[in-house]
């Protein structure tokens, strides 16, 4: 074979290779994608400022919706054992912030037990300096009306309030989780009354 011959070859299977990386680049990349921004991939329910998504942890889980769930990093459990709420917006819709402080309050939910657990927008938790990185049903103070409440905020309340730090410039999410949720509570999500976020004066 010529060497004429050979260089045509090889620069085929170069071009071949390049084209069929690229191709598989693409498909990826556009795959992920429609696994984190596709909003047709989510049937979703909003209670006040927190979302569900109603496929996660159910039968009706299509396969989109499962590979959705392990793209974002949630781990979605049979519905009887576990629900999720995620809120990453205030009360009035405006974004959560590590340098804003807020109060949120609310009724315990029906659930054999629960969590509110605060993260920043990558999803890691805040670098808490009192290793407060939740309230849940048994660090929960209820009222006289049977409510709890605690402050997030980036600086300690000067309250006996129970305080749940955020550190650094970034966005905010909380999730609340629901272990063994009522029956009622699994048949319908929406029923959640739902816990207020409420921001308290000016961001620093």
């Amino acid at each position: 074979m010529s060497k004429k011959h050979t260089s045509s070859r090889v620069r085929r299977i170069l071009v071949a290779m390049v084209l069929y990386c690229s191709a598989v680049v693409i498909g990826l990349g556009s795959a992920w994608w429609v696994m984190k921004k596709a909003p047709w991939l989510n049937k979703t329910l909003q209670v006040g400022a927190w979302k569900t998504n109603l496929r996660a942890g159910s039968a009706d889980a299509d396969l989109y919706t499962r590979a959705s769930i392990a793209v974002n990093a949630l781990l979605a459990l049979d519905r009887a054992e576990t629900m999720y709420f995620v809120a990453s917006t205030d009360d009035d819709g405006r974004a959560l912030r590590s340098t804003c402080s807020y109060r949120i309050s609310g009724t315990p939910p029906k659930a054999r037990w629960w969590s509110i657990t605060a993260y920043a927008d990558d999803m890691f938790l805040f670098d808490a300096p009192n290793k407060h990185y939740s309230l849940n049903g048994s660090t929960a103070q209820l009222d006289a009306q049977g409510n709890f409440t605690f402050v997030l905020s980036p600086s300690a309340p000067k309250g006996p309030e129970f305080w749940v730090p955020m550190v650094g410039h970034s966005g905010a999410v909380l999730t609340l989780r629901l272990y063994n949720p009522s029956p009622e509570m699994q048949a319908n999500p929406a029923s959640l009354s739902p816990v207020r976020i409420e921001r308290q004066g000016d961001c620093a």
